[in-house]
């Protein structure tokens, strides 16, 4: 695994990355992985910029996911392989880049870090830019950090979340979630439609989100107040019509869809980040199998 791991922390470290985030690549991975990563501050006359190609041992929640993965053929690693830092006075990054490996389909397995990486990179260069444009009109501290967190793994699928999270000394924030869930025993990437026997999906899910927005309002009104109450007396309005549902689903540990909104998506931004588990019974007449869902 040691080898693996030194090839793909190599191709990592060749992708070209500009020379505008001024930014210095370190070797922070040990001949024995036991021992703590350590890391390197480089500091300039305007940023702190901190890359670090890391290891299994980076974050409290890798070593974690690591603990639970099963042995189903090769094991599947999901590791922290960088992370640009800034630590400066009125802007602060922390944008963790993860890594998978040993997936037997390397192009699979190269597909997805490159896009990891390329995520980060563009989140890192959106997050100077606002915050120089914020510079020219009104001072503020920006704040960005991304994470992920490992929402399934079991012998059958492995289901990655990224969070970014952009906050400002002003109190506003924002929090946006990607996903991508793996199945492990074939080696390929769910997509909604491949679960489903045809188009008939986004109908049965747009409605069966539109029943737990009314059930949650009126059960909870403090809680819950979805822009959907503004449009109930209209039976043709679609409350999440505009929204991919290939880019917001995932499949947790109890095998069941869940389908994720951020912020201001479908409801004030004090709610947060909403997610909604479909009910299998509601699916199961237009699902391709059970392998997934259950």
């Amino acid at each position: 695994m040691e080898r693996k791991f030194e090839e793909l922390k190599k191709e990592y470290q060749e992708i070209p990355i500009p020379d505008e985030l001024d930014f210095v690549v370190k070797k922070a991975l040990k001949q024995k992985t036991k021992k703590p990563i350590k890391k390197i501050l480089i500091s300039g006359l305007t940023a702190a910029v901190l890359l670090v190609v890391g290891g299994i041992n980076t974050s409290p929640q890798i070593a974690n996911a690591m603990s639970k993965v099963p042995v189903v053929g090769s094991l599947i690693d999901v590791l922290t392989i960088r992370e640009f830092t800034i630590d400066e006075d009125e802007r602060i990054a922390n944008i963790e880049v993860p890594a998978v490996e040993n997936l037997e389909d390397k192009t699979l397995e190269n597909s997805l870090n490159s896009k990891y990486l390329e995520e980060a990179k563009q989140r890192y260069d959106e997050f100077n830019e606002e915050w120089e444009n914020r510079q020219a009109n009104e001072a503020q501290t920006s704040i960005v950090n991304s994470s992920y967190e490992i929402k399934a793994d079991n012998d059958q699928i492995l289901s990655i979340e990224r969070v970014f999270e952009t906050t400002l000394s002003s109190g506003s924030s924002k929090i946006e979630k990607k996903y991508d869930t793996i199945d492990k025993q074939n080696q390929i990437l769910i997509t909604l439609p491949l679960l489903f026997k045809d188009d008939r999906y986004i109908d049965v899910i747009t409605e069966n989100i539109k029943e737990q927005m009314v059930k949650q309002m009126e059960t909870n009104p403090d809680q819950y107040s979805y822009f959907y109450e503004y449009y109930l007396d209209d039976p043709n309005y679609n409350p999440i019509a505009e929204f991919d549902l290939n880019e917001k689903f995932h499949i947790n540990n109890d095998g069941k869809l869940v389908i994720s909104f951020d912020e201001y998506e479908v409801g004030p931004g004090a709610m947060g980040p909403v997610e909604f588990v479909i009910p299998t019974e509601v699916l199961s007449d237009i699902l391709v199998s059970e392998t997934y869902i259950h």
